[in-house]
């Protein structure tokens, strides 16, 4: 390893110099004397990790944008810029948020509070945070006003901005106390400035210790050479996934690829006949560039863990694991998604449907990553997201149901439900689809389709739920559904 692998840290460059592939983020920052940021669960649910990246916002201008510091390889911010909350003020100089979070008694034993200030921080920075009643635009959505309301600021503050910071002692009416009385950035300010300037460039990195090996090759074709030479390599993009192995399991890989940066896996084209996600742009990214185009998905995003975890999290890697609780596969598979996966050899397409093989198993061979996830378009006009789990946010489903319904003068004429933590696998409900299409959107075929919907899959009993009560909340779901569409005069007529 050279001199030339490191990490720019509150405008200081910190070399990666002897630190082992499998070292954190946070690892890495503690160990340099910055000991703001602190392990909390050091699985991405506390918050107290966060720290702040310039990610990019389009090709000339960079988002601060907060992620958990214990879930990402330190070797993955090679060439990044990093702020800290010692980065962002001083004793004597508080920056805004910290001054707020002072004098609102936004602290108490302090021990989360450096993790809220960054997540607050990106909040505060973010390029289209005006104050209510003002207009901005948002990747080509057009003008927008910023509601008001339980959840939002008068000054534009998204309040799930701070959803995966979590507070033990000091309550959170102070946290939102001065997470509300933020004004703009002002003149001058040195993080708004850097803002405007593009973010860096991926680095080729190549780290080496006890653990392993961590690559991250330049480009695609790169990729895909290491991955036929070391086909049991583990790909690293959020890592929101593979960090909670390394870090509670203890889990190493003897080589691991960086993907995350990839400029092939980080595209979004809206076409005619479809939607093609890369595999690599992290959710946040995706809901941003897809800016309401696809309504089942904006109703997922908000459900999907936190906005920290959003930050880094990416569909190809919850596709990539074949969890069959994961999020995305549901909405994915009531969406007929296809995935394209690449090796090699060159592209191959695999609809989502026959995707998932086993539990934990798919048709992706070990040479093989996805590059990319397709969506026809245009998408149903009937659909919605139901996630059924013991916290309304940041929380694994018991149950999640995504629904894609096509109806035409009251008459059900095309019906996709995907389902999961229902069976070994993600699935799509087929037997209810059936009893649906072709007939009307009333209650009595609702209800009938609702019974055969209660014994589609496997349900089985674990700590989150019973298969009684994942069956139940299955038919439940499509009453659900019915209930808060229009009456089948109104529904595509």
């Amino acid at each position: 390893m050279t001199a030339q692998h490191e990490v720019t840290v509150n405008g200081a460059a910190r070399p990666l110099t002897g630190v082992d592939p499998a070292t954190t983020a946070l690892d890495f920052l503690r160990a340099q004397g910055l000991t703001g940021a602190k392990e909390g669960c050091a699985e991405g649910e506390c918050g107290a990790c966060s720290v702040m990246v310039a990610r990019p916002d389009g090709p000339d201008a960079s988002r601060w944008t907060a992620i958990n510091a214990c879930l990402v390889p330190a070797a993955a911010l090679d060439g990044q810029e990093v702020v800290t909350a010692e980065g962002l003020g001083t004793p004597d100089d508080l920056h805004p948020v910290q001054r707020e979070m002072a004098v609102r008694g936004g602290s108490q034993c302090g021990y989360c509070t450096p993790g809220f200030v960054c997540s607050m921080a990106a909040e505060y920075y973010r390029g289209d945070r005006r104050p209510a009643g003002a207009e901005a635009t948002s990747n080509g959505s057009g003008p927008r006003t910023h509601q008001v309301d339980a959840e939002h600021g008068e000054n534009g503050f998204d309040l799930h901005a701070l959803s995966g910071n979590l507070c033990r002692c000091t309550g959170y009416r102070p946290i939102r106390d001065a997470a509300y009385a933020l004004e703009q950035p002002a003149a001058g300010d040195p993080f708004a400035a850097r803002a405007s300037r593009p973010a860096p460039v991926a680095a080729h990195t190549r780290l080496e210790g006890a653990s392993g090996v961590f690559e991250r090759p330049a480009d695609l074709p790169q990729a895909l050479a290491l991955l036929a030479e070391h086909p049991g390599a583990v790909l690293v993009a959020g890592s929101t996934d593979w960090g909670v192995e390394v870090n509670i399991r203890g889990i190493r890989s003897p080589f691991a690829i960086g993907i995350d940066r990839l400029p092939e896996l980080r595209t979004l084209h809206v076409g005619d006949e479809s939607v093609e996600i890369g595999a690599a742009l992290s959710l946040s990214e995706v809901e941003r560039g897809l800016a309401g185009r696809i309504p089942l998905l904006d109703q997922l995003f908000p459900q999907f863990a936190s906005r920290l975890i959003r930050n880094g999290a990416t569909i190809g890697g919850n596709l990539g694991t074949g969890s069959p609780i994961g999020d995305t596969p549901p909405a994915l598979l009531a969406l007929e998604a296809v995935v394209v996966l690449a090796s090699v050899d060159g592209d191959r397409e695999v609809p989502l449907a026959d995707y998932f093989t086993g539990y934990r198993q798919t048709a992706k061979r070990a040479d093989e990553l996805i590059r990319a996830v397709r969506i026809p378009v245009p998408v149903s006009e009937v659909t919605a997201f139901h996630k059924i789990a013991k916290r309304r946010f940041d929380d694994i489903s018991s149950v999640a149901v995504g629904f894609a319904l096509d109806v035409q003068d009251g008459v059900v004429a095309r019906a996709r439900i995907g389902l999961g933590g229902v069976a070994a696998t993600p699935i799509r409900a087929t037997a209810t689809e059936a009893v649906l299409e072709g007939r009307t959107w009333t209650i009595d075929v609702v209800r009938e389709a609702a019974d055969v919907m209660a014994g589609e899959g496997t349900p089985m009993d674990d700590h989150r739920a019973s298969a009684p009560y994942r069956s139940a909340m299955l038919g439940t779901a499509l009453l659900k559904l019915h209930a808060q569409t229009a009456t089948p005069q109104e529904v595509g007529a």
